[in-house]
Parts: C-alpha cells; sequence; structure tokens
C-alpha cells in the first residue's frame, strides 16, 4: 500500500491491455464546433458536493434532513438538505478553514463536523450544537482526531486521537451529552484503525509491514483482558485491509489480494473463523458498506478508473432496481434510518458530483443539487476516454485521455501528460474544474496512470517499489513520446504536471530527462526524498514500515533517495518551471519548493513559483484554486505555445 497521498490504497487490480493503436481517439474530419472559453472562475464556480462519513449517520433522526458538505461559498461547510425540496441550510460558516460533515447525533438533530488548522492536517472533531455552536471534542495544540462511529445505544461517540502519543491513535469514548471522555482501546502498538463492530464489542486492527503484506487483527473489547488475536496468519506477501463489520456484528468483512491479482471482500465469521468469499470481480472491489439494519449491501468496483456500484437485497438476492439516472458514477449510497430512500453521488467528467435520492417503492427519482456553473454549457467540455499505449518495454500504461473540441491532423494542439499523486495513486473519470479549464483553453490532458498506480492488479502496482524515479518515470516520458505520435498533437509542444508525488515526477523529468518535455509544473511536489522520508508527520507511525519498505529507509537508503532527489540535480533542469506550494504543507515542507526554485533559477532557467500562505497538501480554498488554475494557463501560454517571453 502506497501512502504519500491521502490514506492507504486497497485497490490492486490488473487492466486488460489493449494496443495502443486502438486506443487512441480517432482523428474528426468535421468541421469543429464552436466553444466558448470560460475563465478558471467559471470552471470552480462549480459546486462541490460530499455525503457525511459513512461511519455516521447521513439522515438525521426524523429522516427530514440529509447532512452534506459543500463549497458553495468558495470554502467547505456542512449543511442540511430538505430530501422533498433541495433546500439547503447552512450549519457551519467557516470562510477560512475547509469544514466537513461526519454525521447527525443518533435521536436529535446536533451533527458532527471537522476541519483543521488551513491544511495542517491537525483535524478536530466538533459538535454543531442545535443553537449552531461548535464544541470542540478534541481540543489541543498538536491533535489529531477520527471519527470512528457511535456506541450501540447511541450514548457514545467514539473517536482516535493522538492526544496522548503524536504517533498512535487511542480510542475513546465521548459521551453524547456531558462530552466527557474515557479509553476504549490504548493503541500502544501504533496499529491502523480498521473498524469498530456495530455492537460495539470488536475492534480490527491493521498491521501494515510492507507495501505489500499485511495483517489483520481482533480485540474482544468485551474481554476482562482484550488482547489482539492475529487472524491473518501467512506466508509470503498478502496484503490484508478492513472494509467493515456486517450490521449484525456477526462478521468482519475484510480486503484481500490472496487469491489473485484483484482485491476481493471476505468475510471472517467472529464465531467460528469460517471465510467465504462476499464480492469478487475482475477488477479490485473499493468498498464494501451495508443498510442500517443490514438488509442491503452495497459495493463498489473499481472498474478501469470509473467506480461500477451494485446495492443488494439480501432478503432476495438480487440487486436493487433503480430508475433511469444520469450517466456517470454512483458514490456515497446512504439509506435513510427507515430503509425507505436512499441518498448518493453521481458524478462524470463533465457533470460535477450531485446529490440524488431514490424513494425505493416509488422508484422516484430526484436531483437534489446542481453542481455546475450555469454559466458553462455542459457540451463546451470534453469527456474522458480510458486510452493505453505502450511503454518503453512494452508495458501497456492506461491513463485518461481529454482531447479539445476541434483538435486535429489540420489543428494540432499543445498537451501535458499529468501525474497523480501516491506514488500508488490512480487517475480517474470525474469531473475536474482544473482539467476542463485547461482543455477548454486548447491544451489536450493525458493523466498517465504509470506502473506503481492503484487499479490494475497487484503485480502492476507492485512494479515501482523501490525503484521510484526509475521504470515509471521513464513511463511518464514515454506517455510524452506517445502524445507526439497523435497527428492531433502538436510535437514541440508537450509539457509535464503533476502534484504530490507527481510533483516529484515532473521535477525528475525535467532534471534527469531534460529534453523530454518543453516545460513543467510542479503542484507541492516532493524534490528531496532526503528530507521528506526523514520529517513525514507523527501520525503516519502506523504506515512508516511499510512506507520505508516501499521507498525505502533513510537511515539506509540515503545514497539512492539523494540520487533520485531533484534538488541535487537542478544543474541539469534547463525547461522553464512552474512551482505551486501550501506554506502549511506537512508532508512536502515549504522549504523543499523553496530550495528547489532557488536551485533552478541559478541556472537562468525561467521559473514562476506561487506560494500559498493558508494552504496545505491541497488546496481547499476556491479563490486559491482558481489563482492557481489561472497561474498554470498564463504560464502554459506563454512557455509552452506562446514564444517564452513572459506577460508584462
Amino acid at each position: 500500500m502506497k501512502y504519500l497521498a491521502i490514506g492507504a490504497a486497497l485497490a490492486l487490480g490488473l487492466a486488460a491491455c489493449q494496443p495502443a493503436d486502438q486506443a487512441a481517439p480517432a482523428t474528426s474530419e468535421a468541421a469543429a464546433p464552436a466553444v466558448a472559453q470560460y475563465d478558471a472562475a467559471a470552471f470552480f464556480m462549480t459546486t462541490s458536493f460530499g455525503m457525511a462519513s459513512s461511519a455516521g449517520f447521513a439522515f438525521s433522526a426524523s429522516d427530514e434532513r440529509i447532512l452534506i458538505s459543500s463549497d458553495e461559498t468558495g470554502v467547505f461547510n456542512a449543511y442540511a438538505v430538505d430530501p422533498g425540496t433541495g433546500d439547503r441550510d447552512a450549519l457551519t460558516g467557516s470562510t477560512t478553514s475547509a469544514t466537513y460533515a461526519l454525521s447527525w447525533f443518533p435521536n436529535d438533530d446536533r451533527a458532527l463536523v471537522t476541519f483543521d488548522g488551513g491544511g495542517d492536517e491537525l483535524s478536530h472533531i466538533y459538535v454543531r450544537e442545535l443553537d449552531g455552536r461548535l464544541s470542540d471534542l478534541t481540543p489541543g495544540e498538536n491533535v489529531k482526531a477520527q471519527f470512528i462511529g457511535f456506541s450501540p445505544d447511541g450514548n457514545d461517540i467514539w473517536i482516535a486521537t493522538n492526544e496522548r502519543d503524536a504517533a498512535a491513535f487511542y480510542i475513546y469514548a465521548y459521551d453524547t451529552l456531558s462530552y466527557e471522555s474515557g479509553y476504549v482501546f490504548e493503541n500502544s502498538d501504533t496499529l491502523q484503525i480498521g473498524d469498530v463492530s456495530p455492537d460495539g464489542r470488536w475492534l480490527a486492527l491493521v498491521r501494515n509491514r510492507t507495501s505489500a503484506d499485511s495483517d489483520i487483527l481482533l480485540v474482544d473489547l468485551a474481554a476482562d483482558t482484550p488482547e489482539q488475536v492475529l487472524i491473518t496468519s501467512h506466508e509470503g506477501n498478502i496484503a490484508y485491509g478492513v472494509y467493515t463489520f456486517t450490521a449484525d456484528s456477526s462478521a468482519l468483512v475484510y480486503a484481500t489480494d490472496e487469491h489473485g491479482e484483484f482485491n476481493q471482500a471476505w468475510t471472517y465469521d467472529l464465531a467460528s473463523g469460517e471465510r467465504a468469499a462476499l464480492v469478487t470481480a475482475d477488477w479490485d472491489v473499493s468498498f464494501v458498506t451495508y443498510s442500517p439494519s443490514g438488509r442491503y449491501l452495497v459495493s463498489g468496483i473499481n472498474a478501469d478508473a470509473r467506480t461500477e456500484v451494485t446495492v443488494t437485497d439480501l432478503d432476495s438476492g438480487e440487486a436493487l432496481a433503480l430508475p433511469d439516472l444520469p450517466a456517470g458514477d454512483l458514490g456515497s449510497v446512504r439509506f435513510s434510518r427507515d430503509e425507505t430512500s436512499i441518498a448518493f453521488t453521481i458524478d462524470a467528467a463533465t457533470s460535477p458530483s450531485n446529490i440524488h435520492l431514490v424513494e425505493l417503492a416509488s422508484q422516484t427519482h430526484t436531483q437534489l443539487t446542481q453542481a455546475l456553473n450555469p454559466a458553462i454549457n455542459e457540451a463546451d467540455m470534453v469527456d474522458a476516454e480510458v486510452v493505453r499505449f505502450a511503454s518503453f518495454d512494452g508495458v501497456q500504461i492506461p491513463g485518461i485521455m481529454y482531447r479539445p473540441h476541434g483538435s486535429s491532423a489540420d489543428n494540432p494542439v499543445p498537451a501535458l501528460v499529468m501525474v497523480h499523486g501516491g506514488p500508488g495513486g490512480q487517475s480517474r473519470i470525474g469531473y475536474s474544474a482544473m482539467i476542463q479549464h485547461l482543455v477548454n483553453h486548447g491544451y489536450a490532458v493525458y493523466a498517465a496512470n504509470n506502473r506503481g498506480s492503484s487499479g490494475y492488479g497487484k503485480t502492476f502496482f507492485h512494479m515501482d517499489d523501490r525503484r521510484h524515479g526509475e521504470e515509471d518515470l521513464n513511463d511518464i516520458v514515454a506517455a510524452g513520446d506517445y502524445l507526439r505520435s497523435l497527428d492531433w498533437v502538436r510535437d514541440d509542444q508537450v509539457g509535464v504536471i503533476g502534484g504530490s508525488y507527481g510533483g516529484f515526477m515532473t521535477v525528475a523529468a525535467l532534471a534527469f530527462h531534460p529534453d523530454a518535455f518543453e516545460v513543467g509544473i510542479d503542484i507541492f511536489g516532493v524534490t528531496n526524498w532526503e528530507r521528506t522520508l526523514a520529517s513525514i508527520p507523527p501520525w503516519w507511525e502506523s504506515f512508516r514500515e511499510a512506507l520505508y519498505d516501499e521507498m525505502g529507509d533513510p537511515a539506509t537508503d540515503a545514497e539512492r533517495h539523494r540520487a533520485i532527489s531533484p534538488l541535487f540535480h537542478a544543474d541539469t533542469i534547463t525547461k522553464p518551471l512552474m512551482v505551486i506550494q501550501g506554506a502549511n504543507d506537512p508532508r512536502v515542507l515549504q522549504v523543499e519548493s523553496d530550495e528547489m526554485v532557488a536551485a533552478v533559477r541559478a541556472n537562468g532557467v525561467p521559473v514562476e513559483y506561487v506560494l500559498f500562505p493558508d494552504e496545505g497538501h491541497g488546496f481547499r480554498g476556491r479563490d486559491n484554486r482558481i489563482t492557481a488554475s489561472e497561474a498554470y494557463l498564463g504560464f502554459l501560454d506563454t512557455y509552452l505555445r506562446g514564444d517564452g517571453e513572459a506577460a508584462e
């Protein structure tokens, strides 16, 4: 599992290979349609909507309100949505820190929300009181907290915090009336917390030994002396993870890649220890959840960068019938308390996530939100297509292609290879304001899933272990060559862009393959692996060993880390570079970008540097995202498509 991206990647599938000559989008001979151009603000005025946490209650106690997060004001806040009308009431009103909805309380209209300190990732959990006040349940200067759920009687909130040990998350129960807390579990072994069973008896923990090998341990919290019991004894490399417990607390639903290339969902019976396959496919099983009573099973499959969701009625064994819905991927399926309706999101490349509601008995469908800015004609945006090409050694590399309207052999366009974070992330099909803005202004974008990406099988996933900046970087260089082979792409105008690990790959491409791309845009990317791996946040302790196994231990692999770090090879960079950084970033420290910018400028190479004082690792404020997107376009217009003279 690969961890520079947020969270632990559990997707481990192998994509079917497709010849490159069959993968390229066909060139149209028809006249190019007239397409309006929009500024970045138009695309980012599109509203982002998200459902409350799957660990909590998305529907209020009366089922009369749905809890969501939205950035309609420019900053994420929590809202209550009327499922009958779609009307929204703001529950929080932050103008600075992104605030995300977690759960309604079991028996009243108080809500739990979370936010950090301007991107520092030290998230606290707050109660939104009935009168609108926010009460911090987890105060402390360096405290990070995670919501787990409610006790079965609804009298306690289970929260994991690192208040006693910065590297370890202990579980506490907070009384829902007094907010006083007490220990539930002392996580002195700094294990990753998986889930707590609905009856409050069982705790599932994960020990991440390496990126390919992990274990699950169970704790009976009702025992006089709770002990950790290993339930995944095995030989060799097998990755295990936790999805959830069944609604009746009789079984753990866990992830495993022991039966082939793909991540499957299996059950472990807590009484007998028997195991059985629950959800399998020719792709990764991404998630498994249950409705409140357990009657309905919700599962998601990562099918070639799209999510396929199935809701199964376990009483009949049949998939739940749904009415005709807009095109796109379903996500965040949440049942009402009485299970008569479901809320969910639908997302597509040209249509951002909206909240939808279906009443099961009548099959009535209602779209509760309108995310797309009405100033944008959806026809002016471009859909995404999965495209594969043969890399330098013949390995098939999948990616997502966004081709500008009107591009053709007679009208070739500049292009960008986009590199995802991770290192084990995955570029997926869905709405991106940044991508649509660039494509709307005539830049093709190819979001490459280089070897080491999740979603295409464990063999593909582990091809870059301890080889980062080598074959995976060669895949990105080969992606640039592939774009140049397309007759509708300008072969002298191909750049590279990426964030986090993708930012590292961007600068590494300019440093180690100085003629491969005309420009690069580094978005909070690692440039000094020695420093980054030595300064990871303490709350990553549960997967430090796995991270070091994959990337190398700073104590023993410093020579390799220095060899792949672009900072120490900046003298080879000759192409224009843009660097974007958040001052509060706890993962890639600002000093990395500061030093990289200074080193490249010393070569006499054009460098543009945009620093956001109120952001961390990933920009949450809309104004900042707009500023960054306009900066990308201005840089590309000058140094990729233009004459290289900076605009006055």
